[in-house]
């Protein structure tokens, strides 16, 4: 009854407070409303009580600011993100993106969990529960991704089901395993029907036709996973709302853009999936896709709409999106449309950021630890020895600024019955080592693309399983970044003549850093210099190995397990017996 009370009084004084009977706490004078249900922008002030939108016009406050005809825009929302991508906890991720405009963000906490199961989902909550970024959660549906890995930690439905209600679980994240879906995998679907009314994100690269239709109707309603036109409009006509993404690894930005108009701008989601802390530090987070969109001819108010209300309506986010009464006063503040340079951060109501600073108040450490999870058999050099066992193999070709492979066959290189690398044609040895149950499980195979010409990079980042995944012109220098990244209990190295060069320690499931977001970022410039000394033709070689070891994205990938067909969904040998054929 006591509750029902207080609820009633708060109702109230909403009422009298927003009718302008009582002080506000904040009046933003002068502010060029961009409304994004309207879709015009005007001028007037905004009132400000207890963290919400109050109302327009008028009204005494305990605080005032003119923000003398500035743009006033909803705060940007990510509408899907692996924080553990960054490298760095939630504290430091809010700490750096919330200058940039980003002041929710709608987390997949799938690569701890793919470590440490429940408990990494757990540290996740946990460790944002305080933070001035708002996170909201998609509990992981496919740990492992699939079976053609090995992981930390395996999730039931029975698993998720006690997570949902936490009230900031908005559902179940990205749905890999669509083969799952489409034959209808028993597992699979009891993780689809435990989500009941709640939202069902959706994984399904170049997915489509009646496959893609049975796989929507199983209630998933979104992809991030489109990279041209022609699959992002088959998937937008078939209900789906499409998340343009543009992250380190994989750009779909401008491959996408093309497609909206008037029309169906409201069914597209701006997000940033996984984006390292350097190309935030030096691009901008949400508000550098808003940037291009507008700079590439999206219409402005349409480019917010995507990083604001369409999200919070996509994923039933009440009071988000939008500056209007009753709404959360997450609001920034910005001079120029099109150079979108922010210059004011509120959440709450609260001014947490000014011209690209931080209110270091407004930050809240979180002290929980994980336990360790680099947990392997012996490294000898000769786990890194591969008997050629023909005179081809199957190659795993890169693709620049995507994450999608094409699968090649070429002449091995051979030195006394064993595969090297042929750095004359850009193909290296590549290496998982199990890194969860010390199995001792080590895959090989051949990769192209990267153009190292001497040395080895490894890392404990290795989607979706992080097993331990190295590449290198050398056995030696293989195994030497290999046994850095154990002693650390995870992290990333760069290792040349038996020596290592550069080292960024993980010791956070082996994901993230216990360290500020600049220490990491240094160590990561420092990292990509030593990639490129060392030959590497691509901008963020590590990135790029990260999601080679992802079975659920075409066409060919390489596990613990082995080699694997990603389009036949099955472990695929290695060598072949004449070129072009298997």
């Amino acid at each position: 009854m006591i509750d029902k009370e207080t609820n009633l009084q708060d109702l109230k004084d909403t009422i009298e407070i927003s009718g302008g009977g009582k002080r506000v706490d904040l009046l933003l004078k002068n502010a060029r409303v961009i409304n994004t249900f309207s879709g015009d922008i005007h001028k007037t002030h905004v009132a400000v009580h207890k963290g919400k939108i109050v109302g327009f016009g008028v009204y005494t406050a305990k605080q005032t600011i003119d923000l003398k005809g500035a743009y006033l825009s909803p705060g940007f929302i990510d509408g899907h993100v692996h924080i553990e991508s960054s490298m760095v906890k939630i504290p430091e991720f809010a700490r750096v993106v919330l200058p940039h405009g980003t002041t929710s963000a709608v987390i997949d906490p799938h690569e701890i969990a793919n470590v440490l199961g429940l408990d990494g989902i757990k540290y996740m909550l946990a460790s944002s529960l305080n933070s001035v970024l708002g996170v909201y959660v998609m509990l992981p549906s496919c740990v492992p991704a699939t079976k053609l890995e090995t992981a930390g930690a395996e999730l039931t439905a029975h698993d998720l089901a006690l997570l949902l209600n936490d009230e900031r679980v908005l559902g179940i994240g990205e749905m890999m395993n669509y083969p799952g879906v489409i034959f209808r995998d028993e597992e699979v679907l009891k993780k689809i029907a435990i989500a009941k009314n709640m939202i069902i994100d959706g994984h399904a690269p170049m997915l489509k036709d009646k496959q893609l239709y049975a796989y929507i109707s199983a209630g998933i309603r979104s992809d991030h996973e489109c990279t041209d036109v022609a699959e992002a409009r088959e998937k937008l006509r078939a209900g789906m709302y499409i998340m343009i993404r543009e992250g380190t690894a994989a750009k779909n930005l401008k491959g996408l853009l093309p497609l909206v108009n008037s029309e169906n701008s409201r069914k597209f989601v701006f997000v940033t999936d996984d984006r390292h802390l350097e190309d935030i530090f030096c691009q901008g987070h949400i508000d550098y896709l808003v940037r291009t969109a507008i700079q590439l001819g999206v219409e402005p108010i349409r480019a917010i709409q995507m990083a604001t209300i369409n999200t919070a309506e996509y994923f039933g986010i009440k009071n988000l999106g939008a500056i209007v009464p009753g709404y959360k006063a997450d609001m920034v503040v910005f001079d120029d449309l099109k150079k979108l340079k922010i210059s004011k951060v509120f959440k709450d109501g609260r001014l947490v950021a000014s011209n690209g600073l931080i209110d270091q108040r407004a930050i809240s450490e979180y002290q929980g630890k994980t336990r360790g999870t680099v947990n392997v058999r012996w490294i000898e050099h000769e786990d890194f020895a591969l008997k050629a066992e023909g005179k081809y193999a199957k190659v795993i070709n890169i693709i620049p600024n995507q994450i999608v492979t094409k699968v090649s066959v070429e002449p091995v290189k051979q030195d006394g019955g064993y595969v090297s690398s042929d750095t004359e044609k850009d193909i290296l040895k590549i290496a998982v080592i199990e890194r969860h149950m010390a199995s001792g499980r080590v895959a090989l195979a051949l990769v192209k693309g990267f153009g190292l010409k001497k040395g080895a990079i490894a890392s404990s980042v290795s989607h979706d399983s992080h097993n331990i995944v190295v590449i290198g012109t050398h056995d030696g220098d293989m195994y030497t970044a290999a046994v850095q990244v154990v002693k650390m209990q995870g992290g990333i190295v760069a290792a040349l003549n038996g020596q290592v060069l550069e080292a960024l320690p993980l010791p956070v499931a082996g994901l993230m850093s216990d360290r500020s977001a600049e220490f990491v970022r240094e160590k990561q410039k420092r990292l990509n210099e030593i990639a490129k000394m060392l030959g590497s033709k691509i901008d963020d070689p590590f990135m790029a190995m990260s999601f080679l070891t992802l079975p659920p994205i075409p066409e060919i990938r390489i596990t613990d397990r082995g080699l694997i067909d990603a389009v036949a969904f099955k472990i695929t040998p290695l060598f072949v017996k004449k070129h072009g054929k298997s």
